[in-house]
């Protein structure tokens, strides 16, 4: 089952709703710090609903911190940013991915984009219009990686 990794997200409301979906799609959700807020703010308990019980969520306090469990559990690292090589429909995704996502201000570190195995891009069609609202950004991604790996069906 691919993961998702938000790298220093920064929008309590983004986190709360991405948590949502990967409630509602079984995915972990890894959140590596510093975050911009606190897990207890109340705008992310408010976007996630009561579905936080549901999240199966991990926290890493560094990047390095978070390569380690990545390095115990294998699998690519698929970093979705505005400067990708190819589109996010262009990937075969794999069940051991993790969707790797930045800060909705920053984006993902350059050190970040050298080490991933794939950078993508989700494309835009209007040129002045630089990217999507991280958690729409997160779902496009998931759900295309969870449609090719045929986990979609009713449960």
């Amino acid at each position: 089952m691919p993961q998702v990794v938000l790298v220093h997200p920064q929008i309590p409301p983004n986190t709360g709703n991405i948590a949502r979906t990967c409630a509602a799609t079984d995915t972990a959700l890894h959140l590596v710090e510093p975050l911009g807020f606190e897990i207890s703010d109340r705008y992310l308990k408010r976007a996630g609903l009561d579905y936080w019980p549901y999240v199966n969520l991990h926290r890493h306090p560094s990047w390095e911190a978070f390569c380690t469990v990545h390095q115990q559990h294998g699998g690519r690292l698929i970093s979705f940013s505005t400067s990708g090589s190819c589109s996010y429909i262009q990937v075969e995704f794999r069940a051991n991915d993790w969707l790797i996502f930045g800060s909705e201000t920053s984006g993902l570190p350059s050190e970040i984009l050298a080490s991933s195995d794939a950078i993508v891009r989700i494309p835009m069609r209007q040129p002045k219009v630089r990217s999507l609202n991280l958690s729409v950004s997160v779902t496009v991604g998931l759900f295309e990686a969870h449609r090719q790996l045929g986990n979609l069906t009713e449960g």
